[in-house]
């Protein structure tokens, strides 16, 4: 039986809360998520309820701006030809349909590369840039991708083609020679915003390059705001923190979904299933939307979504939308397999303390889904995960790594680059290549750098609390105001609270095998929570048991097409009342 999670509850009076709530006019729940996420007074609070485009940072704050806009602008009057060498997954599909279509309004011409995930692995490739020389290409913007591209981009050097790289992987400690480097994580770059994603950093240029263009400051708006609808899915779609300039971005280009002329956004959202103006959230762009746009680079070729993205055809861009449907459906199929096939494994050898890390590999496992699967396994185990696939042809063992807060991934891979053919990324993401026969001394290697940094508490997940409220305090207008925190994601999480010393008011309902719906009663309130997966759970909720419950509140639309009200209570952990945080 998995060990109880550790519960952090909020150290605040209700006094300091209080002026906030009432400055704001608001309750005491959402004030209290306010106040403990930082925004101690009505102005600050109300520019985060609020943010405005106004607020987008300047793209020339970036380091290398002013020189990438010059060389892009003079490419564009000239006519040159550009290549933008992108990712394939949704960040870096995203940013190569912003910054080609920004191209192609202020005149430019412009075509894209994006390599075959299972084919060509992740980064940039000096024979595409041969390619491109033999084409006439005289400009090259990476997105996405190129931070740790030095010897591609010497290749471009003495082809005579210019580079401009756009990234937000973490460099080497020297970057590449290109012409510019427009990275906010680059040593040097003191642009306020480190948490931008590619498609943000890609924006950053578009941004620039709009404000040079002679349209009216009403145009230029305009042509931003259509612009951020994708980088908000690309923005969700890459986990990063939604706070500060990824904030205001996803706020307003979730809400500019809701009039959508792309043919091809518009038939991506009908088949994630949002239609008559329904416009999701940033948890259904993560859950609904981006997994679809990911299962092209996944289980095919990302060139389809791209595709799909530009097109002008309403039914190329449906019929496109249906293959991303499909392959995704295929692609929650081969992960589940890959999630069974390891976690029967650890049936038989179970996880324990001492095991800090760990490394799964076989032959043939679907290099497409092993970043998911690695996530998949950290929420299971709570450390961190590489997941592996090993070819018998080449000799060379692919994949992903997830991790949890403590642990900083690409400085472990860091400590031991002898080992890999390449390897990169971030503090809790990475990739790697290594030959197969080396894999199981990366798992050694990996084990002891993280017993030297991890603790057997480190593997415990945290369930951490935003604010405590009680039954009576639940109900609409607490729901409106919680909704209006949103977008909620990776660095703003949706708000979990806690309702301390409830009773079970009753046995748990199960609802199909594995849900459960649990009566609470506190201080004379009655309410239902929804609990999902949690039927093995159902000893804990003994009818007349006094427990602690931390929870969440949610719209629920089904409840609302049955005349309810539109919200739900959702249970997410549950400990016996008064037991130690």
């Amino acid at each position: 039986m998995a060990r109880p999670a550790r519960w952090l509850l909020p150290n605040l009076e209700p006094g300091e809360v209080a002026p906030l709530a009432q400055a704001l006019g608001i309750g005491m729940p959402a004030a209290g998520v306010l106040y403990g996420r930082g925004f101690h007074d009505a102005q600050s609070a109300r520019r985060f309820l609020c943010p405005s485009l106004d607020d987008l940072h300047d793209p020339l704050a970036m380091r290398g701006m002013d020189c990438a806009l010059e060389r892009l602008t003079r490419a564009i009057h000239n006519r040159e030809k550009i290549l933008i060498y992108g990712d394939y997954d949704v960040d870096g599909a995203t940013s190569v349909v912003i910054l080609k279509r920004c191209i192609e309004l202020a005149g430019g011409i412009a075509d894209f590369h994006v390599p075959d995930r299972l084919k060509d692995g992740y980064g940039m490739r000096p024979e595409v840039v041969e390619t491109a020389a033999a084409s006439g290409v005289s400009l090259i913007i990476s997105v996405d991708t190129g931070i740790r591209a030095a010897e591609v981009v010497r290749r471009a050097h003495e082809l005579s083609i210019d580079v401009i790289i756009t990234d937000h992987h973490l460099p080497e400690a020297d970057l590449p020679p290109a012409l510019a480097v427009l990275n906010p994580n680059r040593p040097d770059c003191h642009y306020p915003e480190k948490n931008l994603c590619g498609v943000g950093v890609a924006f950053k240029l578009v941004q620039a390059l709009v404000a040079t263009l002679d349209w009216h400051l009403d145009k230029q708006r305009r042509m931003l705001e259509s612009f951020l609808k994708l980088v908000a899915i690309g923005t969700v779609a890459d986990v990063v923190p939604l706070t500060g300039e990824n904030r205001i971005i996803v706020k307003h280009g979730l809400s500019g979904l809701r009039d959508v002329r792309s043919p091809g956004l518009r038939a991506l959202l009908e088949v994630a299933g949002f239609t008559g103006g329904n416009v999701p959230s940033a948890t259904q762009v993560a859950f609904r939307i981006a997994p679809r746009m990911n299962a092209a680079g996944r289980m095919a070729t990302a060139n389809d979504v791209i595709e799909m993205l530009l097109t002008s055809d309403p039914h190329r861009a449906r019929a496109l939308a249906e293959q991303l449907h499909t392959l995704n459906a295929e692609r929650q199929k081969t992960e589940a397999e890959i999630v069974e096939t390891i976690l029967d494994e650890c049936s038989r050898a179970p996880v324990n303390d001492s095991q800090p890390a760990l490394v799964f590999s076989a032959p043939d496992w679907h290099r497409g889904v092993l970043g998911i699967v690695s996530s998949r396994l950290v929420e299971r185990f709570h450390r961190p995960v590489f997941v592996l696939s090993e070819d018998r042809e080449s000799g060379l063992a692919q994949g992903s790594g997830r991790s949890i807060a403590r642990f900083h991934l690409l400085e472990a891979l860091e400590s031991m680059p002898e080992l890999f053919v390449k390897f990169g990324g971030h503090s809790h993401a990475a990739g790697l290549t290594l030959q197969a026969n080396q894999v199981a001394t990366f798992r050694r290697r990996l084990v002891e750098y993280a017993a030297a940094l991890l603790t057997p508490d480190d593997f415990l997940p945290e369930v951490e609390i935003d604010a405590v409220l009680t039954l009576s305090e639940i109900n609409e207008r607490t729901m409106a105001e919680i909704n209006a925190l949103a977008p909620f994601g990776c660095g703003h999480p949706a708000p979990l609270f806690a309702a301390l010393d409830a009773e079970v008011a009753g046995p748990p309902a199960v609802w199909k095998e594995k849900h459960l719906r649990v009566p609470l009663r506190q201080q004379g309130r009655m309410l239902w929570l929804k609990a999902w997966n949690f039927a093995d759970r159902i000893s804990e909720l003994a009818p007349g048991s006094r427990i602690d419950a931390a929870l969440t509140l949610e719209e629920d639309s089904y409840a609302a097409a049955s005349g309810l009200p539109a919200w739900s209570a959702v249970l997410r952990d549950v400990r016996p009342s008064g037991a130690p945080s």
